[in-house]
């Protein structure tokens, strides 16, 4: 590798690394808002933001590329499901802490990549498999009987992944049409309109205070920094350098966890944890090298 490239991809590595803390930042600020406003509210002012700021950025240089589309209905459609996920997100942070939370939906690259062989025909190494098994059995120790976790917390939880899943295979089938600004785009757009309409059923006699308003906005502009930090890391490095960087989310949301909310896993949680993030980095690696 040249010196050029090198200094290239070590671009690429610092930005997903940026973009996965800035993810579990604006993660530990939605727990917080969320326990004390409704999901609706805290979330039609992050995506609000999310498009504000894409309009005032991106238009001068995407124009009406940054909302055309030629499969307008499934982008839409991908939209909602994000909008879904990011409420049982939301609805599994208000029952957890952020590290196990960020633990199980941790499953949905797992799936995503098993599912990519009959949904997508593409090729799953037999190693892929392995590293799901243990993967699985991480995320059992995490949400295992006893360990102190919300059921309905983990049940919302595991429906995030699977949204996700859903999400991140129809991304992968979409980038053969659309641009990324514009699925970008008509994701802030489909959650503003989503979480603006019933923000305002539920709109509390009580509005947030000043502080609290900053951090939802403070919250939306972090997300969007990190998607684009996300989108441009993938110009600068190659995918198999890059997805195993993406599990170090899980060490930032644990981090976060501790220092935000003084909340330390047990014992066997922290086992589940590291075992997810050594099968995710272990699968990323291997796809990367049959890539």
């Amino acid at each position: 590798m040249d010196k050029t490239a090198g200094g290239s991809a070590l671009k690429g590595v610092l930005f997903v690394t940026t973009a996965v803390f800035l993810f579990a930042v604006a993660d530990a600020m939605n727990k917080y808002l969320v326990e004390r406003h409704p999901i609706s509210l805290v979330q039609a002012g992050r995506y609000l933001v999310n498009v504000l700021l894409l309009l005032v950025i991106m238009l001068p240089r995407h124009g009406t590329g940054l909302w055309r589309t030629q499969r307008t209905g499934w982008v839409v459609m991908r939209g909602i499901i994000l909008a879904l996920a990011t409420l049982t997100m939301s609805l599994a942070l208000q029952r957890m802490p952020v590290g196990e939370t960020v633990a199980i939906i941790y499953l949905a690259p797992i799936m995503v990549m098993l599912l990519s062989g009959p949904l997508l025909h593409e090729k799953v190494h037999p190693a892929a498999w392995f590293g799901a098994l243990l993967a699985f059995g991480g995320v059992i120790l995490v949400m295992r009987p006893g360990g102190g976790l919300d059921t309905w917390g983990v049940v919302f939880a595991l429906l995030n992944a699977a949204l996700g899943t859903a999400y991140h295979l129809m991304t992968r089938v979409l980038a053969r049409t659309e641009t990324t600004m514009s699925m970008l785009f008509h994701v802030a757009l489909v959650g503003t309109v989503a979480f603006g309409a019933t923000a305002v059923a539920a709109l509390p006699s009580v509005l947030p205070t000043t502080t609290d308003l900053a951090l939802i906005a403070a919250m939306g502009v972090i997300a969007t920094a990190g998607h684009f930090l996300f989108t441009i890391a993938y110009r600068e490095g190659p995918p198999a350098l890059l997805a195993p960087v993406n599990y170090l989310h899980l060490v930032w949301a644990g981090l976060l966890g501790w220092l935000a909310f003084d909340h330390i896993p047990d014992t066997l949680s922290i086992l589940g944890m590291a075992l997810v993030l050594v099968a995710g980095v272990a699968v990323a690696v291997r796809a990367g090298r049959a890539d």
